[in-house]
């Protein structure tokens, strides 16, 4: 895990549509807001930077590559499994309180 690959993670423009259009389907308000709001978590989930940084390491001669909008890097599947953990993590303060 390196900082530097979360952080250009939390600042891609590409992945952070893709984590916000995912969080939308998961009936999150104003998900554009909370994808923003919640971006340094969500970049650091597990395998994300070791993902990112293979990516990089596989495309190093072409220096337009994106790897959010690869979708083989950071997969719909993790991004669905982390923006529903975030959610859930989230849900459960509310329902101890109640």
């Amino acid at each position: 895990m390196t900082y530097l690959e979360q952080s250009a993670i939390a600042v891609n423009v590409t992945l952070t549509a893709r984590v916000a259009q995912c969080a939308a389907e998961q009936d999150v308000t104003d998900a554009d807001s909370w994808t923003a709001v919640h971006r340094r978590t969500w970049a650091a989930a597990p395998g994300w930077d070791a993902a990112w940084a293979s990516a990089l390491a596989s495309h190093d001669d072409n220096p337009s590559y994106d790897p959010g909008a690869d979708e083989a890097v950071i997969t719909d599947a993790m991004i669905l499994s982390q923006v529903q953990a975030m959610l859930a993590a989230q849900a459960t303060p509310a329902a101890e309180e109640a």
